[in-house]
């Protein structure tokens, strides 16, 4: 059922970012079919290995039953799936909120946010 869920949830921040991206576009009037395609194809890329994941750790755990090491696998596939929808799940919402302050000009904490973000982000890569 995790599994559903999960899915579920980069199903509906895919579709939401694709909507508040289209909504941009068309307020900025830069509505633009292949930008739109490729972007379409990019969020089913993203669940594709959502669902990729999903099955990974299924598989993962069965296979530790199989070889008595349930604890181990179970711990393995949680990680790698729990790793990769937080890190979708963050991406889309970060790129939602983008579309929202650029469609918004009243949403300033959006605004503040973002920038917050933007400069730990670079001042990681400062640091490597």
């Amino acid at each position: 059922m995790q599994y559903i869920i999960m899915l579920i949830i980069v199903i509906g921040l895919a579709l939401s970012d694709f909507i508040t991206g289209f909504i941009k576009a068309y307020i900025k009037n830069e509505v633009n079919s292949s930008k739109m395609r490729k972007g379409g194809v990019n969020k089913i890329g993203e669940i594709v290995v959502m669902a990729t994941v999903c099955g990974l750790e299924i598989g993962v755990r069965a296979l530790g039953r199989y070889y008595n090491a349930e604890t181990l696998a179970k711990i393995a596939g949680a990680v790698a799936a729990v790793g990769v929808f937080g890190y979708i799940a963050l991406m889309e919402l970060v790129s939602i909120l983008e579309n929202y302050a650029e469609t918004n000009k009243d949403a300033v904490w959006v605004r503040r946010l973002l920038k917050r973000l933007k400069n730990v982000s670079e001042e990681e890569n400062e640091n490597v």
